[in-house]
């Protein structure tokens, strides 16, 4: 327990080593400083540290700057001279030997230093005077717990989003409610991703939304979403970029996840630790995918282990913190962040979590049980290659197959802290701990996790994931957040925080924080579960909205925080493909499995095998992000590759072929626009428009010519 105390609290006091007669021993340390060592530190030291310059980031005219130490790690350990790394530099006993351009100190002057020091190395004054220590950015304050989305949820009394909306909305009020056909449209795109099929503007739109939220195709919509956010691909990435030929079950859980709307806490914590939580799960194991998605370079020499190990960790962190917390957590692992409460000490306490987690791929028979995995090295491609039953790639602890093959021993047992994220220059050994600025050290107990006698797991994950769900005691609060956000991200076009992956003092504010509370709470009073948020977002009166423009609300409101009108926006490339096969009628529905690279596949798009370095190119033009990292929000781009994509793939025309095969039956040329536009559109076509497509037939173009016309048109890939 003082272990965890010291990295969570992580500041220069070392409270949790103070000796029992440590103020009699300060009291002669004083004494000593002002009698003897001031002045030695003045004469052979401050010059290089802190003086005239500051080599190796060590500044000691302060006595806080001097326990902080420099790139080298600590420097002085308070009242222990002997584990102290600034005595054995002037001994000469560790490089660099200080000083480092003249001889030795006399041993009777390094003797008083390190009599010092075993007397606490109390200062009296600066070496310098006037001269104040550096913040201490790794202790978080009160004032740092009080930035918005680290505190507790308020409780916010309301009835409904709309309520909240208007009263924020500056004497503004609702755009016009859209009409039904264009509300259908609407739901079908956002919810499934494809458009409309014989539905009728005359049902109930409760019912429908009902009807759609349970269609397995909502699944594989919402899933797209989360993948982009899990930075999900099927290869190892870099030169080689390896095929990950079991990844695509993280995918499947995903899609499996959302249907059978598993509860949002459960959905992360098996993300994070499924195996930990139901080792015997097939599902749970396959979730933990989210922890092994990202790029691992396959060939790597002896050298470039440990640094190549650390960057594997980070890499989980990373997108552990992007993900779940909307927070840039990463940007420790060098320094302490410059703009958010998030100590290089915490970002080390985090990743100690996954000291031992690494990618292996596991047998999963049909009877759902799990055995061991069986692992064989491909010599010619330097990877691990697996054979037999049916297998999933998942994260889980023990040896790593590419670790043991480049270096030919185990995995790591420990992760250290390190000074600017060198793995040359060790501090000492991490502790698991998590984010002060969401914890107390007396709260780390209930989040602690044991797992059974013979377990194959140390339970770190399992913990991170206690703390990363509680919302009274962790940083529950700010997950309810950040996943509502997304939610209310994807069905109006932008967040409520437009910048979906990072909640800390870099991104942008929240346009409407007491909402953002209330859908948080709704949500944990629901237990956790996304479809009834969707269906309140989806009921509410500012999402049924029409886009018509209003010169005096876009004059008050430019970015349309205050979401009094409905912006339309452009549907994603896969979006895009998948409703030109629905229209055309060739659509395969078949889910789950292997993926494929085939742009010939009739598949829905999320079943496109993606390879980092082979990315489909139809899905790239229209913005798809490469999977590098996590992706909170994809650009909107308009370029010409789009267009020529929609006007001469082969795709493009087979589909305008089908379109037109479907069409084709309706009766004469009008009937067959009429058909086309309520397959494309849900709408019967205007007199003028019906007018330009009958000229267009009638100059000899083809039925399918003209379909492919329509499915080019703005309307056709944009929500509106």
């Amino acid at each position: 327990m003082r272990a965890l105390f010291f990295i969570l609290t992580a500041g220069a006091t070392f409270a949790a080593n103070l000796p029992p007669d440590h103020a009699k021993r300060m009291d002669r340390g004083l004494k000593l400083f002002d009698n003897e060592v001031a002045s030695l530190l003045k004469q052979n030291c401050l010059k290089c540290h802190g003086g005239e310059k500051l080599k190796s980031d060590f500044d000691l005219t302060t006595r806080e700057d001097l326990l902080r130490g420099g790139s080298h790690g600590t420097a002085v350990v308070p009242f222990d001279a002997k584990g102290s790394r600034l005595v054995a530099m002037i001994r000469h006993q560790k490089e660099p030997n200080m000083p480092d351009s003249s001889p030795k100190l006399p041993d009777e002057a390094i003797a008083k230093i390190a009599a010092w020091i075993d007397d606490g190395a109390p200062y009296s004054a600066p070496l310098v005077t006037g001269k104040k220590p550096k913040k201490d950015l790794s202790v978080v304050t009160e004032e740092d717990r009080k930035w918005w989305s680290f505190q507790p949820l308020r409780k916010v009394k309301a009835k409904s989003i709309d309520e909240l909306l208007l009263k924020n909305a500056k004497g503004l009020s609702f755009a016009p409610q859209a009409e039904k056909a264009v509300l259908v449209r609407r739901l079908s795109l956002d919810l499934t991703g494809l458009p409309p099929a014989g539905v009728s503007d005359t049902s109930d739109f409760s019912d429908l939304i009902d009807q759609l939220l349970e269609s397995p195709r909502y699944g594989e919509r919402w899933a797209r979403h989360w993948l982009d956010v899990a930075r999900y691909a099927e290869s190892t990435g870099f030169e080689q970029d390896y095929d990950r030929p079991y990844a695509y079950h993280y995918r499947d859980f995903v899609i499996k996840a959302l249907n059978s709307d598993m509860p949002y806490d459960q959905f992360v914590k098996w993300q994070l630790a499924g195996d930990e939580y139901e080792p015997q799960n097939p599902l749970a194991l396959a979730a933990t995918g989210f922890l092994g998605a990202g790029v691992f370079p396959s060939q790597i020499t002896a050298n470039e282990v440990e640094r190549t190990r650390y960057d594997a960790m980070d890499d989980m962190l990373s997108t552990t913190g992007n993900a779940f917390l909307g927070l840039t957590v990463g940007c420790a692992r060098c320094h302490d962040n410059k703009y958010d409460p998030i100590p290089t000490a915490d970002y080390y306490a985090m990743l100690s979590t996954f000291t031992k987690t690494t990618r292996m791929n596991v047998d999963v028979h049909p009877d759902g049980k799990v055995t061991s995995a069986v692992t064989t090295m491909d010599k010619k491609k330097n990877t691990p290659e697996v054979k037999d039953a049916t297998r999933m790639m998942i994260c889980a602890e023990g040896y790593d197959p590419i670790v043991m093959h480049t270096q030919g021993g185990p995995f790591f047992d420990q992760t250290f802290v390190l000074k600017r994220g060198n793995t040359d220059m060790k501090d000492r050994e991490a502790v698991q701990g998590f984010l002060q600025v969401m914890s107390r050290p007396q709260d780390a107990q209930r989040w602690q996790w044991q797992p059974p006698a013979g377990a194959k797991s140390s339970g770190k994950r399992r913990t991170l994931s206690n703390w990363i769900t509680d919302v009274d005691h962790g940083a529950g609060a700010l997950l309810a957040r950040v996943i509502v956000n997304r939610l209310w991200q994807h069905h109006f076009g932008t967040g409520l925080v437009p910048t979906p992956n990072d909640f800390g003092k870099t991104g942008t504010p929240c346009t409407q924080p007491e909402l953002l509370d209330w859908l948080a709470a709704k949500l944990i009073e629901n237990g956790w579960k996304l479809k009834p948020m969707h269906k309140l977002i989806l009921s509410s009166r500012a999402w049924q909205q029409s886009s018509a423009r209003d010169a005096n609300k876009e004059a008050a409101d430019p970015a349309n925080g205050l979401f009094m009108r409905f912006v339309p926006y452009r549907l994603e490339g896969e979006a895009i493909r998948d409703s030109m096969l629905a229209v055309s009628g060739v659509l395969d529905p078949t889910m789950h499995g292997p993926g494929t690279r085939d742009e010939n596949s009739k598949r829905r798009s999320i079943y496109f095998n993606i390879k980092r370095s082979q990315l489909i190119g139809s899905m790239v033009a229209f913005d798809q992000p490469e999977p590098l990292v996590s992706q909170g929000a994809r650009p909107t781009t308009t370029v010409a590759p789009q267009a020529l994509i929609l006007m001469n793939s082969p795709q493009a025309r087979q589909w305008a072929e089908g379109l037109a095969k479907r069409v084709s039956g309706a009766g004469d040329a009008a009937k067959q626009i009429a058909m086309t536009y309520r397959l494309c559109f849900h709408r019967e076509p205007k007199p003028a428009e019906m007018a330009t497509g009958l000229d267009f037939l009638k100059s000899g173009a083809s039925l399918a010519d003209y379909c492919q016309v329509v499915m080019s048109l703005n309307e056709f890939v944009y929500v509106n």
